[in-house]
């Protein structure tokens, strides 16, 4: 599965010159899976021993920093290329209030004047989602978290009881203005593939994404909306192209439909991680019907002749040498500290006045 990587990259090169400039009245809105952003302190009721001091992977203050400053250095690497700091950087995978103070007041990206959203969740890991943003582009107007639950058609493969004991991550959602516009924002990390179970379980998941957002556009005709997050699963699988109305075409986009531009991307070779061999989008950026065609204002820009989505997949982002080399350069691995970033690359989006 490596080839379609090199596909992807060959093909990124091959479009450079396709690649419009940033337009200077863009916004870019991205999603970053920073993997186990967990401080050094235990947080009752969340499993976070593993990243203690005392834990399996001997989580200390200097470790801790040098994730915090790796990630910064991300956020800010992308700043630079893009000429413009995110306007709005969902994130999934953070402890607490605390990471994300800390995270926000590094010195590689304060310049940003990052500010956040994020609620806990009741998730085993104790791990949430996520908005960072920057006041100077957004307004923030309304946030509120969407639980799990199970109030749904789907057919579960969980029983009654082992339903009633699941918990997994809330969905942020956070509302305000944006270049004037109404603007909605989901962040979501649904539910793991772990035991290559759990696809009903990602179905429900996008269906409460799904059924607020359409809440959403008629309490706010005309908002427009972006759902972001990791999803773990591609965008063709059936919790995004099904429940989420997930469609590959702009033109295909109905009213209740969303565009979703890591479809054709992923089609084409591009992925954000790799496992066993074979590369995936689970880091996914949709947008509704106004966003993806706009009557006017902002509205979704192209990244090249065919696409609409990146990719962040510079080389220091990425293993360069042994076993995994070519796929993300990850903080831990087996529990040795290879100070790394995350296995995931960040995704975002352009938008700009059309």
């Amino acid at each position: 599965m490596k080839i379609r990587r090199f596909f992807g990259f060959f093909l990124a090169l091959l479009l450079l010159s396709c690649t419009a400039r940033v337009p200077e009245d863009a916004y870019v809105i991205g999603f970053y899976n920073v993997e186990n952003l967990f401080d050094t302190e235990h947080d009752r009721g969340k499993s976070d021993q593993p990243f203690l001091p005392d834990g399996e992977n001997n989580w200390t203050g200097d470790k801790y920093g040098k994730k915090l400053a790796n990630l910064a250095s991300v956020i800010r690497a992308m700043s630079e290329k893009n000429g413009r700091w995110h306007a709005v950087l969902g994130l999934a995978e953070v402890e607490n209030d605390r990471v994300l103070e800390d995270l926000t007041a590094r010195e590689e990206i304060a310049a940003a004047g990052y500010r956040f959203v994020h609620y806990e969740s009741p998730d085993v890991r104790g791990i949430d989602c996520a908005l960072l943003y920057r006041p100077a582009d957004f307004e923030l107007l309304e946030s509120y978290a969407l639980p799990f639950d199970f109030d749904s058609d789907i057919v579960f493969e969980k029983t009654p009881q082992e339903q009633r004991s699941f918990k997994t991550r809330d969905v942020l959602f956070v509302r305000g203005r944006l270049g004037g516009e109404m603007f909605g924002f989901y962040v979501a990390h649904l539910p793991s593939r772990s035991g290559d179970k759990g696809e009903d379980l990602r179905c429900r998941g996008a269906e409460i994404v799904y059924n607020d957002a359409m809440r959403q556009e008629s309490r706010h005709p005309g908002i427009k909306l972006v759902v972001m997050g990791d999803m773990n699963d591609n965008p063709e699988d059936r919790s995004m192209s099904v429940y989420l109305h997930g469609r590959e075409r702009i033109e295909d986009v109905g009213e209740g439909d969303f565009f979703s531009p890591f479809l054709r991307m992923h089609k084409d070779g591009f992925g954000s991680q790799e496992y066993h061999g074979e590369w995936s989008i689970y880091d996914i950026i949709l947008v509704n019907r106004a966003l993806a065609a706009p009557a006017e204002g902002y509205g979704i820009c192209r990244s090249d002749a065919f696409h609409y989505g990146y990719v962040f997949d510079p080389p220091f982002l990425t293993q360069q040498e042994g076993r995994f080399a070519g796929t993300p350069l990850r903080t831990l691995s087996g529990g040795q500290f290879l100070n790394g970033y995350s296995d995931h690359y960040p995704t975002y989006i352009i938008i700009s006045q059309q």
